[in-house]
């Protein structure tokens, strides 16, 4: 039962990541990318700060003992003196407790000197991870800056993609029909010259059809009795016709031709 609840929890995440990876701004997308990178450069930094700092303070601790160091030799040597010093003057006394404090120096050189040595493999050590921090924050500070100069040219492609797809979209309407109201402009070509070739053909078929033959034989008639009737009306009037006006008309005379010299 809990592995099958399992997988069905895996299957709902990558669904709803997928739907949300789908639906999601990029350009809301990169502005958090490039969020989230300067909050990491930020935090690399303050631990690269942290490390440099310990550095400075194990430096500080080792300085710190090297003087203590060094005032303890020196305050062994003079212990050594003062004994001696004592002796020469036969004060047994003086000589011992000379000695004594001399001694206790020493233990408390040695003791010192231990720390000195493991001072200087501690600042060794952060020093190196003081670089290596540097480094790191070098690094991540030119990775940084080249997100951010790429960050303008991605943005100038999405626009280009956003105004690409909204073509698309425009000339695939273009192709489409417009809408359940009004026609697409295809449909209206295709209805009128459906209609246009549907005239021409029964414009066709009216011409070669024995009624438009039988208006033709109709109209020669009475174009004949208009003729005929015009004739009448000009002899009655003394007129002749267009046509005997024209024959009897005289020809002209064409010049003779001259002979040649």
């Amino acid at each position: 039962m809990f592995k099958l609840f399992k997988k069905w929890w895996k299957y709902l995440t990558a669904k709803l990541t997928g739907s949300f990876e789908e639906r999601a701004d990029p350009k809301v997308q990169l502005e958090q990318a490039i969020t989230e990178a300067q909050d990491q450069h930020r935090r690399l930094k303050e631990q690269a700060a942290n490390v440099i700092a310990n550095q400075k303070q194990s430096e500080l601790r080792l300085n710190s003992k090297l003087a203590e160091l060094e005032k303890l030799n020196a305050n062994a040597r003079q212990a050594l003196i003062m004994a001696a010093d004592a002796e020469k003057a036969r004060n047994t006394d003086k000589a011992q407790s000379y000695s004594s404090a001399a001694e206790t120096i020493a233990n408390q050189l040695i003791q010192v000197e231990k720390d000195v040595e493991g001072l200087k493999s501690l600042v060794l050590e952060s020093a190196q991870a003081s670089d290596q921090a540097k480094a790191a924050v070098q690094q991540n500070s030119r990775l940084l800056q080249q997100k951010l100069s790429e960050k303008s040219k991605l943005l100038s492609q999405l626009d280009q993609a956003k105004m690409q797809e909204e073509m698309n979209s425009a000339m695939a309407q273009l192709q489409e029909s417009v809408g359940a109201d009004v026609p697409s402009f295809s449909e209206v070509e295709q209805k009128i010259q459906a209609r246009y070739a549907k005239a021409k053909a029964t414009a066709e078929l009216a011409e070669t059809s024995v009624e438009s033959r039988v208006l033709e034989v109709e109209q020669a008639t009475a174009n004949v009795e208009a003729q005929s009737r015009l004739s009448e009306l000009r002899a009655e009037l003394g007129l002749e016709s267009p046509a005997a006006a024209a024959a009897s008309a005289p020809a002209v005379e064409q010049p003779a031709e001259q002979p040649p010299a």
